[in-house]
């Protein structure tokens, strides 16, 4: 009998303190009521620390480390949960949890259940370390702003049709709603810059032939949100022209990063 993988527990009583949680969060927003802050936070830190674990096992094999595909979307959901529950700290962002929860359900289920793909092993000098580290963590700040622009954008819906649903009534004012989405895209800009700068000064050739798309996308993704910001400090936006920049970025940063990985492991296979 073959020995259970070191990762399966964590990852099965991982997914199911999300899960739990989310029905709960679900239902006391759907009759228009908080939930209990501390609930969420004590469960949500017991969850995403277990999906940690389970990850870095996944990550570290003896051939070196292990980032494909599946992987990767893992650790970067630990990333967005993680960064979510320190925000909560001082800033009311829970209700965003409420997206997240069943993200880490999907990831930790699917890294532990589905086959990788084809695994480069990755460079383990510390300047390539710290370009994959500052690249995880642009790519989990700009999934917050990407899923604070969708409740955004459902709040904005729900007060102009002057209709508010009961989970509408537990999130905070709209301009509250929309200054944390800027704190998000001004802190996502911030790491992604730095993770392009580190690419050019530690990668060989960023435009080399495995690596040139995810270079382009990441630039134009850059360059998107760097427009959004000028946008909204020099021109006011706000609203719908917010959220549409915002998504439009993500997509773009999702592309550079999921998309040739995608590409690379599970059709070109290199």
């Amino acid at each position: 009998m073959l020995p259970l993988p070191s990762s399966l527990l964590p990852s099965l009583a991982s997914a199911l303190i999300y899960a739990a949680v989310t029905a709960y969060q679900g239902t006391r927003l759907a009759r228009g009521a908080k939930s209990s802050k501390r609930l969420l936070c004590g469960a949500g830190v017991v969850a995403v620390l277990l999906q940690a674990l389970a990850v870095s096992s996944q990550m570290l094999t003896p051939g070196g480390l292990n980032l494909d595909f599946i992987t990767a979307a893992s650790l970067i959901a630990v990333a967005v949960i993680a960064l979510t529950l320190l925000a909560c700290a001082s800033l009311p962002v829970e209700n965003l949890l409420v997206l997240l929860f069943p993200l880490g359900v999907v990831t930790v289920l699917v890294a532990q259940f589905v086959p990788p793909g084809t695994v480069p092993r990755i460079d383990d000098e510390p300047g390539i370390l710290s370009h994959i580290l500052l690249s995880i963590l642009a790519y989990g700040v700009f999934t917050i702003a990407a899923f604070q622009a969708l409740l955004l954008l459902a709040q904005d819906h729900q007060l102009k049709h002057k209709h508010p649903s009961g989970p509408i009534r537990a999130f905070p004012p709209l301009q509250t709603m929309e200054s944390l989405l800027f704190g998000f895209l001004w802190a996502g800009w911030v790491l992604l810059s730095l993770s392009l700068i580190s690419g050019w000064l530690f990668l060989e050739n960023m435009f080399a032939q495995h690596l040139v798309h995810k270079t382009l996308l990441s630039c134009l993704a850059w360059i998107v949100f760097s427009v959004l910001l000028w946008g909204r400090t020099r021109l006011g936006w706000r609203g719908h022209v917010a959220i549409r920049w915002t998504l439009s970025g993500f997509v773009l940063l999702m592309l550079a990063y999921f998309g040739s990985k995608l590409v690379r492991e599970y059709i070109l296979h290199i």
